[in-house]
């Protein structure tokens, strides 16, 4: 029998997008693109062919739905109760896909920034996602988890609410069964002082920021 491997897949969206590098080592891991939107705007300026554009088409250009009409498959949806990232997501979902990382979906529309974060809590029992903007990637976790790190990583920790706490270990400043509820108390700019920073997470989600550059360079995502 054939070997089944995870599906993985990047969601691009109509946002600021990631640089060329950063894309590429991405792209090598999760080789199917589904484009939001707009966002085959970027994918066309990129110099990348999506599998899928899905959305209601109102910010795709007419030249770059034209240019990807015999390239990629192009799924018109227009109900309005879904941004486009979210009709990509439900898609996903639905096709199987076991991983998504998340780009674009940051950038001049502080709505549509806030509104994508959420869709990472909302969405984190069915899918594992990663958002990848600017210098940074966010992580949602809500159990024990061990990230490889190395002295001087600055890891920034956000929760929702007083209920769900975290403790951890290896970090600069320690988290000793705490709530960070927004608004309220957080962890920003935290350091690792190890090569392994452990934190266990209960009642709950929390939200990781990392540097995605330093993650990359020191080969540790």
């Amino acid at each position: 029998m054939k070997k089944q491997y995870p599906k993985k897949c990047i969601i691009l969206a109509n946002g600021k997008p990631p640089g060329k590098r950063i894309f590429k080592h991405f792209h090598n891991q999760y080789s199917d693109i589904i484009c939001a939107d707009g966002g085959a705007n970027s994918a066309r300026r990129i110099g990348i062919h999506p599998l899928y554009i899905i959305g209601d088409l109102d910010s795709i250009t007419d030249s770059t739905l034209k240019f990807y009409s015999n390239y990629s498959k192009i799924i018109k949806i227009k109900r309005q109760n879904d941004t486009d990232v979210e009709k990509c997501l439900k898609f996903a979902i639905r096709n199987h896909y076991s991983e998504i990382v998340l780009m674009g979906v940051t950038g001049n529309r502080l709505d549509h920034t806030y509104n994508n974060l959420g869709l990472l809590i909302k969405y984190f029992s069915k899918i594992d996602m990663t958002i990848v903007a600017e210098n940074s990637f966010l992580k949602v976790y809500n159990k024990n988890i061990l990230l490889r790190s190395l002295p001087g990583e600055t890891i920034s920790i956000y929760g929702l609410d007083t209920k769900t706490k975290i403790t951890s270990d290896g970090l600069k400043f320690k988290l000793d069964d705490v709530a960070l509820p927004f608004g309220i108390k957080d962890s920003t700019s935290n350091v690792a002082i190890s090569n392994e920073v452990n934190l266990k997470i209960h009642n709950g989600v929390m939200l990781v920021i990392r540097d995605i550059n330093f993650v990359l360079k020191n080969d540790l995502f």
